[in-house]
């Protein structure tokens, strides 16, 4: 199994309900794709260091995974382009 470490922002103003929803969806889309999330860690709200998509700030979450392949690591990142919520994610095998 190989491990990573995923780490995303989403936007500053969605309201707690809300974030938390998508916090889970994108868990569950790494979970429905073989892999097994070991860890979230929220950072919370943030100042970005310049604009993404016009937001100056973002809640920064962190995951660690492991997964037997990268068809779950492929599937996040496809997501995360698509979802409006997400201002940037990167994923680094460890």
């Amino acid at each position: 199994m190989t491990k990573y470490e995923i780490m995303y922002i989403l936007n500053a103003e969605l309201d707690e309900a809300t974030r938390n929803q998508e916090i889970a969806a994108l868990a569950k889309i790494l979970s429905d794709n073989g892999a097994k999330v070991l860890e979230t860690n929220e950072w919370g709200v943030r100042e970005l260091a310049y604009e993404i998509k016009f937001q100056k700030r973002g809640y920064y979450v962190v995951l660690t995974l492991e997964a037997s392949d990268n068809k779950a690591t492929e599937e996040f990142k496809r997501l995360t382009t698509i979802n409006k919520n997400v201002l940037r994610s990167l994923i680094v095998r460890i």
